[in-house]
This record gives C-alpha cells, structure tokens and sequence, in this order.
C-alpha cells in the first residue's frame, strides 16, 4: 500500500459526499447528502441527509414542466401528421419552443456557464445538438432528444432517492422521544437532550434511541436493522444494548452510554452516506475517459459537417449538420457517468441490508480482487469467550477446590479468571482471601481460608520450585495449575468455543476464488494449530504481538497477494490498516479496530467475510454490464448515424433509452440475496 492509500484509510478522514452527475440541476449536481446542494429541480438548496423528504417533494414538483412538455411534443407531432394548415409557421415554433424551453433552459443555462471552465461537457453536447435541430428545423426531434434525457435524469434522480431511503429506512428509524427515568418518575424527553449516564426506559416492541448498558436483569432484542440477522439476541444484565435495537420481551432500563449524535447507529448511517467518496478505479476510470472522449467525438461531428464538402459534389450542409447532430446527440456519456456510481451505491446498500458496512466503493472492487484472507483466531473464528473445560484434582473435595481457585482469581480481571469465576458460582464468596500477590506473567499467589495457594501456568510452579507431571505441558488448552501448601493438586483446562458458522466461511470463501486462508494469534500456537486443523486452513501462527503480525501480512503482500485482514482487537488495528482490505468484527470488536477498518463485520459471523466478497463481485459485474451495454449501443448507433442511416429518435435511444435500462440494472443490485 502506498503512502496515498495509507492516508485514504487514516481514521479521521475528510469525506466528500455520494457523486451522481445529474447535468440538467445546478452547481452540485445529483441529490447529494451531507453537503448542501441543490434539490433535484435546481432551485431549493438541500442541507443534510435529514432533508431528503423535502427533496423528493421538490422531484415530484419538478416533474410538472416535464409533463407539460410531453403534451406539448405529443399535440405537435400529432398536429404535423394531421397536416393541419393552421399548424405552421411562428404558431409551430412557439409550441415546439415553448416544449423545449420548459425541459432544456436549465441545461443550456449551465452550458452557458460552463465555458468558462469546461467546454466539453454534457451541457454543451445537448444545448449544440438540440439547438441545432431547430436551426434545421427539426423541432420534434430537438424537443424529443431534451425531454427524454430530462424523463431519464428523473429516473435517475428517483433511484438514488429510493436507495437513500431504504438504507436509512433499514437503518435509522429510531424513536425521537424516550421515557426518562428521574425521581419524580419516566417523563418523555428528546432522545438528543438525554445525557450520557441518565438511564432511560425502553417498553416491550419499542426501538432503542441510545446505546446503552442493561441494568434489568435481561432481554431479548430484534437485532435486524444492526446486524441484517433476524434471530433474537438475548443480552444480560451489564451488556451493552445499541441503538437500533427492538426490546422483544419486558420493560427495561438502560444507562446511557452514548450520546444521540455519537450512538452506534448514527456512527452506521454517517459511513453509509459517506460510503460514495471513496470512488472505485472503475468510476474514476469513466471520469477520466469521459472527458477525453466527448472532445475526440464533438470534433469528429465537425468533422462530419466539413470534410464532406470537398467530396461530396451535391453537398447539403443541413443534411450533413443533422447527421453530426446525430453524432452529438449519441456521444453523451449519461449511461455511464450515472449508472456506473449508481451501481456501486446500490451495491454499498446491499451489504448494510446483510450487516457489512463498506466505507467507499473502492473497497467493493477490491473485494472482488482478494485472493488471501488472513484472520485473527478470538473473537474473529472463535467466540473470544473462555469457558472451563474440565477440572482435575487429587484432593477429595473438588468443590472446594473449584471454589478456592475461583475466591483467589477473584482478585484479578483477566479474562480466564472471569471463566473460572463462571463456572465456581457465587459460592467462591464464601471463601476468606488475603495477602494477594499477582505475579506478572504467571499468575496469582495468596491465602484462602487460612491456606497458601498458587494458581497460574506451569512457569508459576516452577519459579516456586513445586514438582508436578511434566506431561501437564503438552496440554493442548490454556491450563491453570494450582498449588495449595507448596505441593500441586491439580488444573483447570479453558478452551474458547470455535464459532458456529467458522466452517461454513471457510467452504464459501474457498467457492468464491480465495486461495489462501490464514489464521495469526497472540494465543499459544498449539491452541493455534488444533483451531487452524480443525477449520483447514492452510496456515496458521501463534504467540504472535501485533508487530509479528504486521511482519507476517507484509510477508503475503511481497509475494504479489491482494490481501484482506480480519481482525477484532485494538492489538488488530496495525495490521487492518496495512491490509490491502481491512476487516473489523463490528459487534465484539474494539472501537480502534472498526475505526481503522474498510469493512465492518456487524453480526460476528465470519460468513460475512464470503458475503462481503460475492456483493463485491455480484456489483461489479452490474457495473461492466452497464459499461458494455452503453458502448456496444453508441457504436452501433454512432456508425450508422455517420452514415445517414440513423434518425435522431435512434440517437434518442442511444443516449437516455441506454442510460434508463443501465439505471434499472444498478438498482438490481438491491433486490439481489446474498448469502
């Protein structure tokens, strides 16, 4: 990755928002978000993602004048084929003037504008080739070619409208109000007033409005809008609840943890809007072609009305004007310049409705590119979740050895004393510790109920010089040993759980063209080993630090491989920034992590992984769809109408027909089912 790249993935970035060139609006064309901009009929200016109502009112207001001017065009044709005597003259050309003033002032008045800075543009290749139709005299053609790509700039302006709007639908439909918990009892309040640590009250079949920690006993909660994945999820008290969430079973309340603008949920919304900065090298591919080929065209079409006068000996320059107006009329490159982002959009849609949350559209293409997954073991394979495995002991009272070895670890917060306070239970409480001393990177030496014990992993036995069975080493399990008067008396095996899905993201990552899965772990590479033979990767490292893990993906990209990481802990954040597609587990996952990410996992499953790379694929192919349905068509159209053997309705259809059925295409993308 170069140093470009590195900064397009630093965690503050600047973004700009989702770009649909819409030529017929004003300065900032397309309906944009998070930016002002102009509404879609180029008047009202639009401030933010909470306006697009008024900016749909503002399309259905526009679509007056492009009725009115499908009437007008209609009653003119009509009236030329009923060759009515009336019909003629200034009365003809006010009609078919008017019809065209209604639809094509504002693109003629932006190409007016647009000399100053681009003159080779798509407000210049319409205003020249309608205009010059009426210069021909082929009004019902000029009006028909403005008025159609105006009918198309709608349909293009309603897909991206629809597209927002589902998203946000899906998403952010959180309640404005929530029920106060004060001493004088629940009062509704803005959920923007509510302060982190208020707690709030959330009733059953109600959505949560802040994220928050449970403080009722439990809850199961509708996950879907969060996470795409419409099993419950049943949290516990102390557990973190997200906004976004339904509360599926009883009235519970919840202690602000975040504010409004800073939830989980708002976090979602603003990467989705902000997804369309990032362009993909097909996108940006098209804007650099764009603007080299619509001046080769304009001065081929000049060529076309020039040259033939010095060959051809009954040379017509009306004849020959229409043909290179015909020319123009195909060269614009709409189907391309708004289907093209508009796929991708639709694509960045798709995988939030399936719990991935693309942050550009760059990333969907690079996707499609990654031949080598790497990814961390807990949290991202396993559950990150440890749990007692089996308990051996040679004394006779196994519960008071459980209990005791749970009453000492008390004293600690690693995450394998949690495990065994767990499984011990409350009664460990009944024990009398003292005189603790934790001792760094062995473990845990005190008195419990009068008597010396010493918990920790072999080296603790060791450095204390107490005798135990060497075989106690090759167990595969994270072991706890445990000592009591200066002789061993048995062990504790903890074991995190391989998560449930883990074989089915291998079986469809392999499906999909990767040819490469690794696994790298700060975990003891034995444990390693037994989850990497078990998943069948084909390779696997353990008791790596974070920098060893830098080293060993650094190692892939050298030897040419697109590599994407997966990853879910702040030690992950290195090694996801220097991944040529950085992953981050969203729901377990540490805010580092996502914030340094390219693509966050909301549900934990791995399977995503296999997800995220089939939409990566699945938009692409929409996208060289269109591409090659835009050329093919302009070729075919451009080489007849050079030859006299196409009419401005071809060249009609060449431009907005194509550039309707490419945006019909891009919007499939959101019905399409990914597993």
């Amino acid at each position: 990755m170069n140093s470009e790249d590195s900064q397009n993935k630093a965690i503050e970035t600047d973004f700009k928002p989702l770009e649909i060139t819409s030529p017929r609006t004003a300065e900032a064309p397309g309906p944009n978000v998070g930016a002002e901009c102009c509404s879609v009929d180029g008047k009202t200016k639009v401030k933010g993602a909470e306006e697009h109502e008024d900016a749909a009112a503002e399309a259905q207001s526009s679509y007056i004048p492009t009725a009115l001017s499908l009437i007008l065009l209609l009653g003119g044709i009509l009236l030329d084929n009923l060759d009515m005597p009336w019909f003629t003259g200034y009365l003809r050309f006010v009609v078919y003037a008017t019809a065209y003033v209604l639809v094509g002032w504002r693109v003629v008045w932006h190409a007016i504008k647009s000399l100053r800075s681009s003159f080779f543009n798509e407000f210049f290749l319409m205003s020249m080739a309608t205009l010059g139709a009426f210069y021909i005299g082929e009004y019902a053609e000029g009006v028909a070619v403005m008025l159609f790509y105006v009918i198309g700039e709608h349909f293009q302006e309603a897909a991206v409208l629809r597209s927002r709007r589902s998203i946000k639908a899906l998403i952010d439909n959180r309640p404005d109000e929530v029920g106060l918990v004060t001493e004088k009892g629940i009062i509704n309040v803005k959920a923007k007033e509510v302060q982190v640590g208020d707690v709030v009250q959330v009733k059953a079949g109600e959505k949560v409005a802040l994220d928050g920690e449970l403080l009722s006993e439990r809850s199961s909660f509708n996950t879907a809008a969060l996470t795409g994945e419409s099993k419950p999820d049943t949290k516990a008290k102390g557990e973190t609840v997200l906004a976004g969430m339904i509360n599926l079973d009883r009235v519970i309340e919840l202690r602000v943890t975040s504010a409004y603008e800073n939830s989980a949920l708002s976090k979602i919304l603003k990467l989705v809007e902000e997804a369309g900065s990032r362009k993909a090298k097909t996108q940006q591919f098209i804007t650099r072609f764009a603007k080299v080929y619509t001046p080769i065209v304009f001065f081929l079409a000049v060529g076309l009305v020039l040259i033939p006068y010095f060959f051809v000996e009954a040379y017509d320059f009306n004849q020959w004007l229409y043909r290179a107006l015909i020319f123009l009329v195909i060269s614009c490159p709409c189907a391309l310049v708004i289907s093209i982002p508009l796929g991708y959009f639709g694509g960045i849609g798709a995988a939030s409705r399936n719990g991935l949350l693309f942050k550009g559209s760059n990333f969907l293409d690079l996707m499609t590119q990654v031949d080598t997954v790497v990814m961390d073991k807990t949290g991202t394979l396993t559950e990150g979740v440890f749990k007692v495995q089996q308990v051996e002991t040679v004394l006779d009272d196994k519960s008071w050895f459980l209990t005791a070895v749970a009453a000492l670890e008390s004293k600690s917060t690693h995450p394998i004393a949690q495990a065994i306070m767990a499984e011990a239970g409350q009664a460990y409480e009944q024990h009398r510790v003292e005189q603790v001393e934790e001792i760094s990177g062995h473990g845990l030496k005190g008195k419990v109920d009068g008597k010396e014990l010493l918990v920790g992993n072999t080296r603790l036995l060791e450095k204390f010089h107490v005798a135990f069975d060497p075989s106690l080493k090759e167990i595969v399990e994270t072991i706890v040993v445990v000592a009591v008067g200066g002789a061993y008396v048995g062990y504790i095996t903890i074991a995190d759980k391989v998560k449930e899905d883990a074989p089915l993201a291998v079986r469809r990552m392999r499906e999909l063209g990767v040819k490469r899965l690794v696994m790298l772990s700060g975990d003891k590479n034995s444990i390693v080993q037994k989850v990497a033979g078990e998943l069948k990767l084909d390779e696997a490292h353990g008791g790596l630090l974070p920098q060893d893990k830098v080293s060993k993906v650094e190692e892939l990209k050298a030897q040419g491989r697109t590599v994407a990481f997966v990853g879910d802990g702040i030690n992950d954040a290195p090694v996801i920034t220097l991944a040529d597609v950085g992953m981050a587990m969203g729901g377990l996952g540490s805010d580092a992590a996502i914030e340094t990410a390219d693509v966050v996992i909301q549900t934990d499953h791995p399977s995503k992984i296999a997800t995220a790379i089939n939409i990566g694929k699945k938009t692409k192919q929409v996208v060289w769809q269109n591409i090659a349905l835009a050329f093919g068509v302009k070729a075919i159209v451009l080489i007849l109408g050079a030859g006299g053997l196409a009419t401005m309705w071809e060249a009609v259809f060449a431009d907005v027909g194509v550039a309707l059925l490419a945006i019909l295409n891009a919007v499939r993308i959101q019905r399409m089912k990914f597993k």
